[in-house]
């Protein structure tokens, strides 16, 4: 399981795992609770590339981002993390 502290959003920290290349068991701690349970949803089973494709970038308001955003920043921290350990 992943945890990743997010930055500029309501929700605090997102856990995660990746399990052959595909985002499961998404949590949101704090944020738009039937939004963040949404995405969570939307995002389970999906391959992890096409998840940070489809979410990445993604503003909330006027912030620079927003909670899925900082999902796909945390599937991307930890992608890099497991690629690192490989080397």
């Amino acid at each position: 399981m992943y945890k990743y502290k997010t930055q500029g959003t309501c929700s605090v920290e997102i856990y995660f795992d990746i399990r052959d290349h595909k985002v499961h068991d998404v949590q949101f701690v704090g944020g738009c609770n039937g939004n963040t349970q949404g995405v969570a949803r939307l995002i389970e089973g999906m391959d992890v590339d096409e998840a940070i494709s489809r979410i990445k970038g993604i503003r909330c308001g006027s912030k620079p981002t927003s909670c899925p955003d900082q999902l796909a920043r945390g599937l991307e921290a930890a992608l890099s993390q497991a690629e690192a350990a490989k080397a």
